[in-house]
């Protein structure tokens, strides 16, 4: 009847309520606001923690900070990829940004007034051809990282206390 959410289904859904989420935030300004900055981040570890949760409820527990890792990493590589994914197609969506890229780059420097006009115009244009890949790498990285540092910190948590 009900089958078992797996880590994997557990990623796609958490990965799908953080593209909701960062719309959401994106459309309605909210990116701003200092306090739901904090919000992606903690739905990640949500999702993390419900896959964790589940696996320690489940007759397949085995007590080992290692099993409870592959849990939790069966649901965070799927997070990272959806994010990944979503990063790109965003970026590909919105040709304006490596321009405001561009821009923003340009202006920064020449603030500084340590570059000449020349270089000021060499290093927007860089910026600007390696935006997606620059955006697609921190997002990789990023997620990558917190997903790493989510599911260790929840798997010595499980490890070590009884719930």
């Amino acid at each position: 009847m009900f089958q078992k959410i797996t880590p994997a289904i557990k990623g796609l859904i958490t990965g799908f309520v953080l593209i909701a989420t960062g719309l959401l935030m994106e459309y309605t300004k909210q990116h701003e606001n200092k306090v739901i900055q904090f919000l992606p981040p903690l739905l990640y570890a949500s999702g993390i923690a419900w896959t964790l949760l589940a696996y320690k409820r489940s007759p397949d527990f085995t007590g080992k900070f290692g099993d409870s890792f592959g849990q939790g990493f069966r649901c965070f590589i799927v997070v990272t990829l959806i994010m990944v994914g979503f990063t790109f197609i965003y970026i590909k969506m919105h040709p304006e940004l490596p321009d405001l890229e561009a821009k923003a780059t340009r202006e920064y420097l020449m603030k500084e007034k340590q570059n000449l006009p020349a270089e000021i115009e060499e290093k927007a244009l860089q910026a600007k051809k390696q935006y997606t890949t620059s955006r697609v790498s921190l997002s990789v990285f990023g997620y990558l990282i917190m997903g790493s540092v989510f599911t260790a910190i929840g798997s010595v948590l499980l490890t070590r206390r009884k719930f």
